[in-house]
């Protein structure tokens, strides 16, 4: 594929809010996990929240569509100087010319949550300020972010569990590629809800504990929230040294919560991903696994990677830092990949005190420096939804 140049990229998680801040974690092993004190929730376990977000409000002019999902991507597009990338690139491209492409899989549900316990104890209508189009309805986060960008290009927003938001750089490449866009605004957002908490709790996912991936004793997922976009352009800009090189998507269907045991979609994934960016899987100076913390996960994941580039790369998981966001989960962790290459940085894995032995992939524990030219991405979701990105320094 033609690389698409990384001009500006933005993250806020339950590691704070900012690349600097996040890096800055990340180098530090602080976690932004706590024990689950969300909402009415009384389950035992931990979650990656974004404090403050109760208080804040979306922009005035948006206010229908104020809700916690969209309060969390308006938190995340103010970061990194992220808007004023975006209104040069409009200034360049035109706003019609910049497509605008949203990964996210609960969307808005915690307004309707709430909205069900404000039911009309004698109708049981539900209350009249409830606004579904504007915040549950899978598409009110791309239309808030075009809007709020003050964008007319093309827009949507894909929802594929826990890829949809590492496969809206995959959409993006190709709508540009088809010159129906110059540039791309991608990314995701998601929140904790009770929905999920209480979901992942019935699917018996959820740890007690602190996720800790890979480890031969992990027992399950902690949720967490955040958002994360990516300024795409097709021409190089003065100072982006970064740009996206390759992207593989793959759907195995093996079941519809369990990844196929051998990993044989993920490896689909990774192997398209390398052939788009022209490289070889030796290449790779580091790969961001998805690493769930969960034992099927894990395992198969591990078989996949190992089965495209052997034990030669050093891979880690993230999520013992921010949780898992679901939706928002490969934006995160792009950003995270793209942060590394900057930094020239390989992080461990958090939490993880023992690597589980049957796993044959190089899991270093503690983060180290490193020169990094290319890194992988890794975002596999329900019923085999896979989505691997390569990454690397433009020269």
């Amino acid at each position: 594929m033609q690389p698409l140049v990384v001009t500006r990229f933005a993250i806020v998680n339950a590691l704070g809010a900012g690349a600097g801040a996040v890096l800055e974690g990340l180098k530090a092993k602080r976690s932004g996990l706590a024990p689950c004190d969300f909402e009415i929730a009384t389950l035992d376990t931990w979650v990656g929240k974004v404090p403050g977000l109760e208080a804040r409000r979306v922009r005035r002019d948006l206010e229908e569509y104020d809700c916690r999902s969209n309060r969390l991507a308006q938190m995340g597009l103010e970061q990194d100087a992220f808007t004023d990338a975006v209104a040069s690139a409009r200034a360049r491209y035109g706003a019609a010319r910049i497509g605008v492409f949203i990964g996210t899989s609960t969307s808005g549900i915690l307004e309707t949550e709430l909205a069900y316990r404000q039911r009309d104890p004698q109708t049981q209508a539900l209350p009249a300020g409830f606004r579904y189009q504007a915040t549950q309805n899978t598409y009110s986060l791309g239309d808030f972010v075009r809007r709020y960008l003050g964008l007319t290009g093309p827009a949507f927003v894909v929802s594929s569990a826990c890829s949809s938001s590492a496969k809206v750089f995959g959409n993006a490449a190709r709508m540009i590629a088809a010159g129906a866009c110059d540039a791309a605004v991608v990314g995701g957002a998601d929140t904790l809800c009770l929905t999920s908490l209480y979901g992942f709790h019935s699917l018996e996912l959820i740890s007690r504990q602190p996720c800790r991936p890979f480890d031969a004793e992990r027992d399950g997922i902690s949720l967490g929230e955040g958002a994360a976009f990516v300024l795409l352009e097709k021409q190089p800009r003065a100072g982006s040294e970064l740009a996206l090189l390759g992207y593989g998507e793959s759907a195995d269907a093996h079941h519809m919560s369990t990844p196929h045991p051998e990993g044989l979609g993920a490896a689909l994934a990774m192997r398209a991903a390398l052939e788009g960016a022209g490289l070889a899987p030796g290449d790779l100076g580091y790969i961001n696994l998805h690493g769930t913390g969960t034992r099927n996960n894990d395992s198969a994941e591990d078989a996949g990677v190992f089965s495209v580039v052997g034990d030669r790369v050093p891979c880690s998981g993230t999520k013992g830092w921010t949780g898992h966001a679901l939706g928002a989960a490969g934006a995160i962790e792009a950003v995270l990949t793209l942060l590394c290459l900057r930094h020239g940085y390989v992080p461990g894995t958090l939490n993880t005190q023992r690597i589980d032995p049957a796993l044959r992939t190089q899991l270093p524990l503690e983060g180290r420096s490193a020169p990094l030219e290319h890194a992988m991405s890794n975002s596999f979701g329900f019923g085999g939804n896979n989505c691997s990105l390569v990454f690397g320094r433009r020269h």
